[in-house]
């Protein structure tokens, strides 16, 4: 009888921890590995952000890789950026399992030759409604799930977006403040631009964050602030569509 092996994911980390995410949380790789892992997975970290890329030689080792949220640009050209980007390049002419997220879902884009850059229409803060389109690729993983609603809400905090997928890839998701809300391509890459794994108290940090360093104003923020006592996040929807996503072969 053939035992099946433990999957194995990386995590690309394209941000420093926080103190209070470090305090409340263990860090960032925590907060990923609770949303998009599951009992008996094995989880990598590579701190991209500062130079930490898993080898070439042993990318075939995994199942997955996710790649976070960062405060940097996706269209800038960091050292580290562009290093992301080839290995991004690498692991679609692999076929490997990609899950971009926020900033991972834009530089998956710009890497896959797609185009990014400031959104139009200014910061998008909150918990948004996103709409899934109606008539989903034939190819989409969202076939093999069952009872997911036409709009799902989650956490946003962005001020860049996609502006054109890359050739072959399929819009499966926008909203009314960003029309890329997510991209599917071929079976194996996947960029969402809002934050399954983000809870409100992470927001909310980062908003102080944000209005502590002149980058937003105060009044904004207490606005987004108390829209949060009313609306949810579907978390649990999100983590679904994650997992099932890099668990299926």
């Amino acid at each position: 009888m053939k035992v099946p092996r433990e999957r194995r994911y990386a995590l690309l980390l394209a941000a420093n921890d926080s103190d209070y995410v470090k305090k409340v949380y263990g860090g960032y790789f925590n907060v990923f590995v609770d949303t998009y892992g599951e009992e008996g997975d094995e989880w990598d970290l590579f701190r991209v952000v500062n130079g930490e890329f898993p080898k070439m030689e042993e990318l075939h080792k995994y199942h997955g890789f996710v790649i976070s949220g960062s405060p940097h640009d996706a269209h800038a050209n960091d050292p580290w950026i562009l290093k992301l980007c080839f290995l991004i390049q690498t692991l679609d002419a692999m076929e490997m399992k990609v899950l971009g997220i926020c900033f991972g879902h834009q530089v998956l884009c710009r890497a896959l030759g797609g185009k990014t850059g400031r959104a139009y229409s200014g910061w998008d803060l909150g918990v948004r409604k996103v709409k899934i389109m109606e008539d989903l690729p034939p190819r989409s993983f969202f076939n093999d799930l069952k009872e997911i609603p036409p709009t799902l809400s989650i956490i946003k905090c962005h001020q860049d977006e996609v502006w054109e997928v890359p050739v072959g890839a399929e819009v499966i998701a926008f909203s009314d403040k960003t029309g890329v809300e997510m991209f599917i391509h071929g079976d194996h890459i996947l960029g969402i631009q809002g934050h399954p794994e983000y809870t409100k108290d992470i927001l909310c940090y980062l908003i102080n964050r944000l209005v502590d360093n002149n980058i937003i104003e105060k009044l904004y923020a207490d606005d987004v602030k108390s829209t949060l006592e009313i609306f949810e996040p579907d978390r649990k929807i999100w983590e679904k569509i994650c997992r099932s996503f890099l668990k299926r072969t």
